[in-house]
């Protein structure tokens, strides 16, 4: 095994109390140490826990049930708040300290300031929280997507959008690479319309200074508003605009948060529609649902039920996929064999369809519409 895989008596997991859990025993078994850069701090923070807790919830589980070959997966979270000078700092110290591969990146800026780093130590960079085709193309081995493009979140909006007559669509978007794969998206997909955004404005990363944006884009009376950004200044937007009178519709992909930008909004939620890129977590007609919240109950009810939790949980099973196929074809797991491995799925993980290749590592296309409501609920 590779040195990526640590040989460690105890690991301590200092962050383990956001799964509801103690800290790691100590153990005598190789671990197989993955590496997580996430917000753990604030605005963005419970796009980080929420997913960080999903992911967690599925390897205790599978190490219960005895890992793959000698093997258990220890996944280690470093808190970048959402900035990614603290996430290139985070990806530099968990290379140098020998983790296998890296998991579950949250955020576009983020993840692209961590690029570079992967690439040059030839780690598996393993479904980030993004769907920016920056991550994308041009193709790199490295990195492994679960969860559909911004282009593909943003033509089921747009196409949902003037479905219903709605043409004149603005875009509130965050001022930095995320927001520009956002803009680019609705863009795009208005284009193939021969249509353009009416209006567009910015907010910072972790600001919530959107009365300027609020002003520019209700001034061209949009019919609704796309919305490229996280939760906490999402939801910022929607107050504002909707106590300066505004009536119209907003929008939002995957990435904003759905359960916490509903916990953010209140009663205000009504109607605020929210892009999907995996199943609903409270619809066990579902296989990936179903077993999701029968390992919830197992785990003792600790972790919320939500989309993010989900998508954490998702690239988890996948992830421990391509090791048990890496410790089947390769009879030992390093960092190719599970690159082998995983590019090796063409079928359903827990019923939801993955697909890899070595050409193609966007491994899902799966999209779907969500409205909230104002008892907090999401209705798909």
């Amino acid at each position: 095994m590779n040195n990526g895989v640590w040989r460690r008596r105890e690991f301590a997991m200092g962050l383990a109390a956001l799964a509801g859990t103690s800290a790691v025993r100590a153990q005598s078994d190789e671990r197989i140490v993955l590496g997580q850069s996430a917000p753990l701090s604030g605005p963005a923070a419970q796009l980080g826990i929420q997913f960080y807790q999903g992911a967690k919830l599925w390897f205790d589980q599978f190490n219960a049930q005895g890992g793959v070959g000698r093997s258990t997966v220890e996944l280690r979270v470093l808190d970048d708040g959402y900035e990614p000078a603290r996430c290139a700092q985070n990806t530099r110290q968990l290379i140098d300290e020998g983790a296998f591969a890296l998991f579950g990146y949250i955020g576009t800026p983020t993840s692209l300031a961590a690029l570079p780093l992967v690439t040059q130590a030839k780690v598996p960079f393993f479904a980030p929280f993004t769907g920016a085709d920056a991550l994308r193309t041009p193709f790199n081995r490295q990195v492994f997507h679960v969860r559909a493009s911004y282009h593909q979140e943003t033509a089921l909006i747009v196409g949902q959008l003037t479905h219903l007559g709605l043409e004149k669509v603005a875009v509130f978007h965050q001022n930095d690479s995320y927001g520009q794969a956002g803009l680019d998206g609705v863009g795009r997909a208005l284009a193939a319309k021969k249509l353009q955004p009416v209006a567009q404005a910015t907010v910072e990363r972790n600001s919530l200074d959107v009365g300027a944006a609020v002003r520019t884009i209700l001034a061209t009376k949009p019919d609704a508003v796309v919305q490229i950004s996280t939760y906490a200044s999402s939801a910022a937007f929607v107050r504002e605009a909707r106590k300066a009178g505004y009536g119209g519709t907003f929008h939002n992909v995957s990435f904003v948060g759905t359960q916490a930008l509903a916990n953010a909004l209140g009663k205000d939620a009504a109607g605020v529609v929210v892009s999907q890129v995996v199943p609903s977590p409270f619809q066990p007609t579902q296989q990936l649902t179903r077993e999701f919240l029968e390992s919830i109950k197992l785990g003792g009810h600790k972790v919320q039920p939500n989309y993010s939790s989900l998508e954490g949980y998702l690239a988890a099973r996948v992830f421990t996929e391509g090791l048990r196929r890496a410790q089947a074809t390769a009879g030992k797991i390093t960092r190719d064999a599970l690159i082998a491995g995983l590019e090796s799925i063409q079928s359903p993980v827990a019923g939801f369809p993955v697909a890899f290749s070595p050409t193609d590592h966007s491994g899902s296309r799966f999209v779907e519409l969500s409205m909230l409501t104002s008892d907090g609920r999401v209705r798909t």
